[in-house]
């Protein structure tokens, strides 16, 4: 059975948004003396990441302001692929307000 040009590609794009479908990212973070996120954003697996296959856990180091911005974050570990993403999305977060600055390490695990 032959496949015209079309069918293959709409084949492909449907695989892509299987596949995108599939990776998620879980955080996780100690309970214990840790500031609450008041917003979160989700970090965003590049297509090259994806279309490799790459899983795996992230740690990131992050400062937080009194004011509950994200003053400054580190990787700690992880794929290269997937460090920055988290780096990129974690910058976005807030976190409520504390009379000092705090610093948190949060976990990010991506699944295929």
């Amino acid at each position: 059975m032959r496949f015209s040009r079309g069918s293959r590609l709409l084949a492909a794009v449907a695989a892509s948004v299987l596949a995108c479908a599939m990776v998620s990212a879980q955080q996780s973070v100690g309970e214990e003396g840790k500031r609450k996120a008041k917003s979160k954003v989700t970090p965003q697996v590049s297509d090259l990441a994806r279309r490799m296959n790459i899983s795996g856990k992230v740690k990131v180091e992050l400062v937080i302001a009194p004011d509950g911005h994200v003053k400054n974050v580190r990787a700690l570990g992880g794929h290269p692929l997937l460090v920055q993403s988290c780096l990129d999305a974690v910058r976005e977060w807030r976190f409520e307000s504390a009379p000092e600055e705090t610093t948190q390490v949060i976990e990010f695990e991506f699944k295929q």
